[in-house]
């Protein structure tokens, strides 16, 4: 049976446990704001970079895009996992969700490059049989992700005109609201003619449709690129703040499970500190009772004083 001073000690565990976890939730709620605030003013340079797409795209009446690639084209692949572990199914559900949006697009496992952005995803990768050819790590604040903006741009580039990688998918956790997000695909090649034919076709805000001198080819090239950086971006973005909720939902139930431990604990404590309370007493009263109980040879009770 555990003694008192064992039941404090594992209380003490408890609580400074609970402290930790407590840390730790705070610490994800405050990094999920960060990265929401991020995504929110990504939405408005998203809409400068659409604005200036409909202008250059309202002087070209022609089909926008290529036609989609066969499906035994390579594929490009962007996973964006974690690099540091308490963050859930995080890594799992976009595991499955990469696998089976890859095998839906019907390439063969052969005709894939991969790319993780995280250590924990490209070891599920690698354990399912997909090996990646690059590993990105996690950046640890929104200051840090525009240089692997810059790395994957470069690499995808490498991908599109030294190895006819015509196909590439973006595979992240999209935020939701507080502790809840959803496994999300993104198709950042070929670009989507219908998106574009929206694009073209929107209604201008004012009555004057700006206009443009420079090269077509020149200014579109140059918006789509920016295209580019605010997919990856947001890619980035959306998968820390998915990450920190996983994270804060991790640590929510962690703190309900040892809350109800140190309740367990507390109750135990008192139940075994009565009953050691209640043993003293029964000691002294056994005590007592055999000093008032004494009797000498005549059967008379022997005064103690």
């Amino acid at each position: 049976m555990a003694t008192v001073e064992s039941i404090k000690r594992k209380i003490k565990t408890a609580e400074d446990l609970h402290a930790v976890v407590k840390t730790m939730k705070i610490l994800a709620a405050v990094s999920i704001r960060q990265y929401e605030k991020a995504v929110a003013s990504l939405a408005h340079y998203n809409r400068t970079v659409e604005m200036g797409l409909q202008v250059v795209l309202s002087q070209r009446p022609e089909p926008l895009a290529p036609a989609e690639p066969e499906p035994s084209t390579r594929l490009g692949a962007v996973i964006f996992g974690s690099d540091q572990g308490m963050c859930g199914p995080l890594n799992d559900q976009i595991v499955s969700q990469a696998l089976g949006g890859m095998a839906q697009l019907g390439a063969p496992p052969e005709n894939r490059a991969l790319i993780a952005v995280g250590i924990r995803v490209a070891e599920r990768l690698g354990n399912a049989g997909h090996p990646v050819e690059e590993i990105l790590p996690v950046p640890g604040s929104t200051s840090g992700i525009i240089p692997l903006v810059q790395e994957l741009v470069r690499i995808l580039e490498e991908w599109h005109f030294r190895r006819n990688i015509k196909r590439v998918q973006l595979f992240f956790c999209e935020h939701l609201s507080g502790a809840a997000y959803r496994p999300y695909n993104l198709q950042l090649l070929p670009l989507d003619s219908q998106w574009l034919g929206r694009i073209r076709d929107r209604k201008w805000p004012t009555r004057n449709l700006p206009t443009f001198s420079m090269d077509w080819a020149r200014l579109f090239s140059g918006l789509i690129r920016q295209y580019f950086f605010v997919s990856l971006y947001r890619a980035f973005a959306e998968s820390l703040a998915s990450e920190n909720a996983s994270r804060l939902a991790s640590m929510q139930k962690a703190e309900k499970n040892i809350e109800e431990r140190l309740d367990g604990l507390q109750a135990q404590f008192h139940r075994q500190r009565q009953m050691s309370i209640t043993g003293e007493l029964l000691d002294i009263v056994a005590g007592f009772e055999a000093l008032t109980d004494r009797k000498d040879s005549q059967g008379k009770i022997i005064n103690p004083e």
